[in-house]
C-alpha cells in the first residue's frame, strides 16, 4: 500500500503582505495532483491547517474544492482533519456525502471513533482522524473535568480508542498536535506552542504511523510518528529547510518513509552581505524568489529597497546591522561598539548620500556648502 502524507498547506496565507496563492496553486494543481496521477497512491492523509485562517478567502476555498473535486474523480482515498487555523465547522459540510466518493474528513472529537477503512488489495488501513481538540473540548467530551492539559486529554481520548485497533490491519492516527521535541518555526502560531500545549510522543502508542499537522519542518515524532511539514517556506527562518511530502510505502504492517519534493513557483531566501556586493549579485541574475536582505555595511546605505527591487521585485524585508546598531533595538556586540565610539553625524550621511547615489566623493567646497544649509539660523561656522 502507497500513501502520502502531507499537511499545513494554510491555503490564503500572506507573508509581508504578499498572497502566497499562486504559489498554493502551484503545489496544488502542478506539483501534488501530478504525483497523484502519476503514482497512483492508494490513500492521501491531509493533517490539517489546510487553511491559514478559520474565515478563508474564497479563492483559497475555491482551490480546496477544485482539489477535493480531482481527488474524488481520481478515486483516490483522501482523509483529512481540521487543525487550529481551521474552521472545523465549515469544513464538516457535506461530509456525510463526501464520504460515499471516499473522502473522509474529520472535523470532530467524536470522528475520532469512526475509523476510515481502505483497502487495497490485499493490505487494508484504518485512518483515526483526531481533528485539533484543545482540554475543555476533550473534558467536556468525555465528561471528566479532571483533564487540564493536552497531555491529559489526548491519553484519555487516545486509551479508548486504543481499544478499537484491529489486528493485521495498518492503523494510522491522522492528528494535528504539538508532540515535544519539535522543532519549531516562526510561521506556527505561538498560541499552540510550547509548555501545557505539548503532548508526550507516548500518547500514540499501538499504531503503527501517526500523520501529524502542526510543525512546518518535516521531522519524527517519536516512535511512530512524523510530521511532514507544510509544502512552501512560510516564514524566513524556513529558508534552509527542504520542503516536501512525505511517501508511505506499507508492507506487513512496517512503513519505508521517502520525502518527495519538487521546486516551488518561487523560492523563499535570505540573503545576506555588503550592500555594493548584493547589488552586483542582482544585477547579474535578477530573481524573483521572495527575498529578505541582511545589510553588513557598516555605514548608511541609501534607499536600499528601492534600488534593489529592480532586480528583486519580490524582496520583502529588509533589515541593516548599522542600523540595528546605531539605533540600539538589536545591538550587535562588536559592531556596536565600533560605531558608538564613531560619531555618525550628518556630514558622515551627506558624505555617504554623494559617494552611493552621485558617484562622486565629497570635497571642501561641498562639505562647506553643506554645513552652511545645515547651520540653525544666526550660527557661525568656527
Amino acid at each position: 500500500m502507497k500513501i502520502f502524507h502531507t499537511s499545513d498547506w494554510h491555503l490564503g496565507k500572506m507573508i509581508y503582505g504578499h498572497s502566497l496563492l499562486p504559489d498554493q496553486a502551484h503545489f496544488v494543481n502542478e506539483v501534488f495532483l501530478p504525483a497523484v496521477r502519476r503514482e497512483r497512491p492508494d490513500l492521501v492523509l491531509l493533517a490539517g491547517d489546510i487553511f491559514d485562517r478559520q474565515i478563508a478567502p474564497v479563492e483559497a476555498i475555491r482551490l480546496f474544492d477544485r482539489f477535493v473535486s480531482d481527488m474524488s474523480a481520481l478515486h483516490v482515498p483522501l482523509a483529512l482533519i481540521a487543525g487550529n487555523h481551521d474552521g472545523a465547522e465549515r469544513i464538516a459540510v457535506g461530509a456525510g456525502l463526501l464520504r460515499q466518493s471516499g473522502v473522509y474528513i474529520g472535523s470532530s472529537i467524536a470522528d475520532v471513533f469512526q475509523p476510515a477503512v481502505v483497502r487495497a488489495g490485499n493490505a487494508e488501513a484504518h485512518v483515526y482522524l483526531l481533528p485539533y481538540c484543545e482540554p475543555a473540548a476533550v473534558r467536556e467530551f468525555l465528561k471528566d473535568n479532571s483533564l487540564r492539559s493536552f497531555q491529559d486529554a489526548y491519553t484519555a481520548l487516545l486509551d479508548r480508542v486504543r481499544g478499537q485497533l484491529a489486528p493485521g490491519v495498518f492503523n494510522i492516527l491522522l492528528a494535528h498536535c504539538f508532540v515535544i521535541g519539535g522543532a519549531l518555526s516562526a510561521s506556527e502560531s505561538p498560541t499552540f506552542v510550547g509548555g501545557s500545549s505539548e503532548v508526550n510522543p507516548s500518547v500514540f502508542a499501538g499504531f503503527d504511523y501517526v500523520a501529524l499537522g502542526h510543525l512546518h519542518g518535516p521531522q519524527r515524532a517519536g516512535k511512530n510518528g512524523r510530521y511532514s511539514g507544510s509544502p512552501l517556506k512560510y516564514s524566513f527562518d524556513e529558508a534552509g529547510q527542504k520542503k516536501s511530502f512525505t511517501v508511505l510505502d506499507v508492507e506487513n504492517k512496517t512503513a519505508a518513509v521517502s520525502e518527495y519534493s519538487r521546486p516551488p513557483l518561487h523560492d523563499l531566501r535570505v540573503l545576506s552581505g555588503e550592500f555594493t556586493q548584493l547589488l552586483e549579485n542582482a544585477k547579474a541574475a535578477p530573481s524573483e524568489d521572495y527575498l529578505y536582505a541582511n545589510l553588513k555595511d557598516r555605514a548608511p546605505v541609501y534607499m536600499p529597497m528601492d534600488q534593489l527591487r529592480p532586480y528583486y521585485p519580490n524582496l520583502l524585508g529588509l533589515s541593516s546591522e548599522w542600523l540595528s546598531a546605531a539605533g540600539g533595538a538589536e545591538k550587535n556586540g562588536e559592531l556596536h561598539e565600533q560605531l558608538m565610539r564613531r560619531k555618525t553625524d550628518d556630514l558622515y550621511i551627506f558624505e555617504q548620500f554623494l559617494s552611493q547615489i552621485c558617484g562622486c566623493e565629497a570635497d571642501d567646497g561641498d562639505r562647506e556648502l553643506f554645513l552652511q544649509a545645515m547651520r540653525p539660523s544666526g550660527e557661525e561656522i568656527v
